[in-house]
């Protein structure tokens, strides 16, 4: 049973993937990247190879060939369903064939099938993508390279036989390593390139430092997700972008015409920044699945990610304004809430909030966010309270689809906001909820501390909300424009936005064109606009075209999920747009055959289900995948008989058939290794907190206040004596408690300000509103004791 793990092969060989290389070429805020697989049969018959990996969900799927000795054959995009039908037709004629195809359930999982690979033979393959690059709170665009697809947990209504199957194993175990290169270009110099992993000397290629090329240290082993942080000069000067349509391409089409892509960066006010809302609805949703068990990273002080949460959870509570309202979720194969509703936000609901968060642990089972998510829409939400909801998961879910149609379904009501916490966390989940839910996405991997990027968060959604977004076209006579993004619907502070459109049409004149995006903010209107050249010189290639199609796609096919009467003519609309922008879809897959010797297969193929790696901080979750060989790897042997082409498409169903019962076994060991229930892993009660700046968080009260007592004295690390000899005479124990804690935060603590804001803004309010004398002879004292030098003006006061 173990030979048939997808691990090793019959002989305990290495599986047939051997490495990946990558090429990536950044221009300016877009990322086109280049990955070669290369796979080698060392079995005697021939191999039918199986790879389930990750891509980011937002990119553009638009290049695959397969190159076999001196052979390269490029794939077709087609339907589907047609390239299942080819890929089974060739192998039973004996050629070899590549079929590349997404998930129907999220656009982050791709599936790849390489056969039939003779004896002794390699195929290097190659994939093309291109990707929008994040935008993060420092100003660095994000590259990642996912390299973790951790188990999906499939709710149990829904059709397994059309889950991809994932193999994973513990990190160490990933039998390929990879080598990835970097050539960057940016219209703005290039300050510095960070990186989770370890990085060779960023070389420059010019004297502007406009480009430069940097890459991975020799034999890094993919086992985790490789990020790269990019830092430009000014990255945050609003652009316009045109790039040429093909020559070959009938004119009018969208590969035909011009397209623009606008780069916006909204700059609100000081006023609108600091000025945050003391309204809204606030609810928290937490996965609490058996995957919150693991490690936040594979450092020596890494904490679980339900621990992280539980702080998280903590600062939250303490940084809400008095007057809102709450509730908190937790949600695994089943949910509950701490409240039947949301209640209003004062010391005794706060308590019993914070009571109910030190007691949460990773004890729910599997990943079932769409039912949680039910139950919180069919609550009626409260006037003049704007709903906002948090929602913490690693995104392991198998309806990805699903829960982000749920989200767009219900937007005119909420906003939502995103965190993916540890590597492996579906982008196209986390990205999805945000992008569909007025939001703000965030993801928490290596050794990224959760609370200042939750905390960026909900100053987004303390702050006013932006309105009427519009944006207005100034072009010359017979031109026109089609917008290929979705509407904007939010705009933040300092985030970028990004809209594509094709340019239809000829201008015999002026070659200049204009776009402004207005809006309300405060019920004042703000315009930004940018110019743009409408015909570009050169060779501009087809990126922007690609990205463009993309997101139209992703539009198109979630109005198509709806359903409706123009469901049929949406489906071909989608599989023409794909088809001609050469962008993958739900509805296409890339397929590559290399004819052989056309003699038929005799026997059955050996297939292997290739690894990838599943990060985990849990011993006892490391001994089970070390145990068992990984998820997936059963069923390797998947009987194809030799013989004519409707014996094929027979063969497909009976994989098919084999599929399921291998899925179910999944589902189980999901599921088992979820609960613990194999492992009889006993749960340990949450640590106390250790951190002093959580310590002195946890004592604050709801309106923003501390008291003086011995707790406080502790986290100050003085005496209840030394406490109340330097208290000013006449001073309010509460107010003078409250001053030394914004003395000890600005003073000791500056370093985790994002952290701790709130809570600070919460106290300078609640003393100013007790309107004493003795505000100047409590910092002072209270600098004193500290050994601090704090300007009452720096606390607020």
């Amino acid at each position: 049973m173990m030979n048939c793990c997808g691990l090793v092969t019959v002989k305990n060989e290495p599986v047939p993937l051997k490495s990946v290389a990558v090429d990536v070429r950044v221009q300016g805020h877009v990322a086109t990247v280049t990955s070669t697989l290369l796979y080698v049969n060392g079995e005697e018959r021939p191999l039918e190879a199986v790879f389930v990996f990750p891509l980011p969900g937002e990119c553009a799927l638009c290049h695959f060939s397969a190159k076999l000795g001196d052979t390269e054959v490029v794939a077709k995009l087609q339907d589907k369903q047609k390239a299942r039908e080819q890929y089974d037709d060739a192998l039973s004629s004996g050629h070899q064939a590549f079929l590349l195809e997404e998930s129907d359930q999220s656009p982050d999982m791709f599936q790849l099938n390489v056969g039939s690979l003779p004896p002794g033979e390699s195929a290097a393959i190659t994939l093309v993508y291109i990707s929008e690059l994040a935008m993060q709170a420092d100003d660095a665009l994000r590259f990642c390279l996912p390299a973790v697809l951790n188990p999906r947990y499939t709710p149990q209504e829904m059709d397994r036989s059309k889950m991809a199957t994932v193999t994973s194993v513990p990190a160490g175990m990933v039998p390929y390593t990879l080598a990835l290169s970097a050539h960057l270009s940016s219209p703005q110099p290039i300050s510095k390139v960070e990186s989770n992993c370890a990085l060779e000397p960023l070389v420059y290629l010019n004297a502007d430092k406009t480009q430069a090329t940097v890459s991975l240290s020799s034999g890094h082993v993919f086992d985790r997700d490789v990020e790269l942080l990019l830092y430009y000069q000014d990255a945050h000067e609003p652009t316009a972008i045109v790039e040429g349509g093909q020559d070959s391409a009938e004119p009018g089409s969208l590969m035909g015409d011009p397209v623009v892509m606008l780069s916006f960066y909204p700059e609100f006010p000081a006023a609108v920044t600091s000025s945050l809302a003391t309204c809204g609805e606030f609810i928290f949703v937490v996965d609490r699945s058996g995957s919150m068990d693991c490690r936040m990273h594979s450092g020596k002080d890494a904490k679980m990610r339900i621990e992280s949460a539980r702080d998280t959870l903590l600062l939250l509570l303490k940084s809400l304004p008095m007057g809102c309202f709450f509730n908190i979720y937790g949600f695994g194969s089943r949910f509950e809430s701490f409240f039947p509703k949301s209640v209003e936000y004062k010391q005794n609901t706060m308590d019993e909030a914070l009571q109910k968060v030190n007691g949460m642990k990773a004890d729910m089972g599997g990943t079932e966010i769409l039912q949680p998510l039910k139950h919180i829409y069919s609550q009626p939400c409260i006037p003049s309270h704007p709903r906002q909801l948090f929602i913490f998961t690693d995104g392991e879910v198998g309806n990805t689809k699903q829960v982000v149609d749920l989200v767009k379904l219900n937007v005119n009501s909420h906003r939502c906001f995103s965190f993916g916490i540890g590597q492996g966390a579906s982008t196209a989940l986390i990205n999805g909820l945000a992008q569909e839910g007025s939001g703000h996405a965030q993801f928490i991997t290596g050794t990224d501390r959760m609370q200042p990027k939750v905390m960026q968060s909900l100053r987004y959604a303390l702050q006013p909300a932006v309105k009427d977004i519009s944006v207005v076209w100034d072009l010359p006579d017979g031109v026109s424009v089609t917008t290929l993004s979705p509407p904007l619907k939010v705009l933040f502070h300092g985030q970028r936005a990004l809209l594509y459109a094709q340019l239809k049409g000829e201008s015999s004149g002026n070659p200049e064109g204009s776009v402004t995006i207005q809006y309300n903010l405060l019920e004042e209107t703000v315009k930004n606009q940018l110019g743009f050249c409408l015909k570009p010189t050169g060779d501009t290639g087809v990126t922007l075209h690609r990205l463009g199609a993309r997101a139209l796609i992703r539009s198109l096919e979630v109005v198509e999920r709806a359903g409706g009467p123009e469901a049929a003519a949406l489906r071909e609309e989608l599989l023409q747009l794909s088809l001609q922008s050469g962008v993958s879809s739900t509805h296409t897959a890339f397929i590559a055959i290399h004819k052989g010797s056309g003699q038929a297969v005799q026997g059955p193929l050996l297939r292997r289900t290739i690894p990838t790696p599943m990060l985990s901080g849990s011993s006892s979750m490391s001994v089970f995948m070390s145990g068992f060989g990984g998820f997936g790897g059963y069923g390797c042997l998947a009987g194809r008989s030799a013989g004519p082409i409707e014996k094929a498409r027979k063969k497909r169903g009976d994989r098919m058939g084999a599929k399921r019962t291998a899925e179910t076994f999944e589902e189980g060991c999901y599921h088992m290794l979820d609960t613990k229930d194999i492992l009889d892993k006993k749960v340990q009660e949450p640590e106390s907190l250790t951190d002093p700046l959580l310590q002195l968080i946890s004592l604050q009260k709801a309106t923003g206040s501390w008291e003086m007592d011995s707790s406080m004295a502790k986290v100050l690390e003085k005496s209840d004596d030394e406490l109340a000899k330097l208290m000013p005479v006449g001073a309010d124990k509460a107010v003078w408690a409250t001053t030394l804690a914004l003395i000890w935060l600005y003073g000791l603590r500056l370093e985790a300000r994002d952290e701790w804001q709130f809570v600070a803004m919460k106290a300078a309010s609640w003393i100013q509103a007790q309107k004493v004398g003795c505000v100047s002879q409590c910092v002072q004292a209270g600098n004193a004791l500290l050994g601090c030098q704090v300007q009452q003006k720096t606390l607020g006061l």
